[in-house]
């Protein structure tokens, strides 16, 4: 049930990806594909991450019209790090993910753009500028969707909902046998 939620998170933010930036300029440095990537390879299976990071990086670069492969190359490699990473450290507090995400990000954008210097494509725009912006935007909205996603996913809502409705009380039974006096 988690994938179906976190296959459907990822086509939201991959159509809010794609829309978004049309409405608002600043909406353009918040990569939502890579949070779910980065969400998706921090719960340690890094089979999905990479399954994740390869079709969100080639469906964001179908909409873009850039370079096609160049997003999903390095989703796929920035999947495959954290998955690794998760693996060995433990990383299931907020607080330790706002700088994996971040660093998620800057590896995203540095692979992204050294592959467009690769092939001699000149990315629009200031390098520098754009990948602090991203950093930026990317880790903030990151944090807040993680806090979003963990609500959703947490079994705490399973519990709270069954504590509504508990279960009769059972009252004690007394052992017959007594030990000792």
């Amino acid at each position: 049930m988690n994938n179906v939620k976190l296959t459907i998170a990822l086509v939201i933010a991959v159509a809010l990806q794609w829309t978004l930036r049309n409405i608002a300029e600043p909406f353009a440095y918040v990569d939502l594909p890579l949070i779910i990537v980065v969400y998706a390879a921090l719960q340690r299976d890094a089979i999905k991450a990479i399954f994740f990071g390869t079709i969100a990086g080639l469906a964001v670069d179908a909409l873009s019209g850039g370079l096609l492969g160049g997003n999903g190359f390095s989703k796929t490699v920035v999947a495959f790090i954290v998955s690794e990473v998760a693996r060995r450290v433990y990383l299931d507090n907020l607080l330790l993910r706002i700088p994996v995400i971040a660093a998620a990000c800057l590896l995203d954008d540095l692979v992204y753009y050294g592959l467009h210097r690769l092939f001699g494509q000149e990315p629009a725009g200031q390098v520098v500028v754009t990948i602090a912006y991203s950093l930026i935007g990317t880790t903030i909205a990151g944090t807040l969707v993680y806090i979003m996603l963990d609500h959703l996913f947490s079994e705490k809502v399973r519990s709270r909902r069954s504590e509504m409705f508990p279960k009769r009380r059972h009252t004690r039974r007394r052992n017959p046998i007594r030990l000792g006096k």
